[in-house]
């Protein structure tokens, strides 16, 4: 996922997105716990994905704000 791609989206669009990729983090972290994970890679992409559409999130709201 690309921050191009998250700023054509509209802000609940992005909270929808942020929503599921909390959802699939827990979901890691559960699996990691009981040795269940395979792709570890996968956690550090969920967690900079989220950082992408917080800061997007941040940007379309400065924009707003102004």
């Amino acid at each position: 996922m690309k921050a191009q791609e998250l700023k054509s989206n509209t802000p609940e669009q992005l909270r929808e997105q942020l929503v599921a990729l909390k959802k699939e983090a827990f979901n890691l972290r559960f699996q990691q716990a009981t040795g269940q994970l395979e792709n570890t890679a996968r956690m550090r992409a969920v967690r900079r994905d989220a950082a992408r559409v917080k800061t997007v999130l941040t940007q379309k709201a400065a924009e707003a704000a102004k």
